[in-house]
């Protein structure tokens, strides 16, 4: 059988779960957006994985020189 605090606990989770379900923060109903600016914007995947750019110019700074008795 439960005791009174196991109860009280398991009560208190389901309701901050049930909370934080429905005061998530989103207003109306969801919908795709198709205004014409939206079309620019990122998608999820896109925002989870940048794309990499293999033509960007390679910035690798050269390394430094040292005098002939530091080695």
């Amino acid at each position: 059988m439960l005791r009174a605090s196991q109860i009280l606990v398991r009560s208190f989770a389901l309701a901050l779960s049930a909370a934080s379900l429905l005061a998530c923060g989103q207003r109306g109903p969801l919908y795709l957006p198709t205004a014409p600016e939206a079309a620019q914007r990122a998608t999820l995947p896109q925002t989870l994985r940048p794309p990499i750019f293999d033509d960007a110019p390679e910035t690798s700074v050269p390394a430094p020189l040292l005098p002939a008795n530091a080695r």
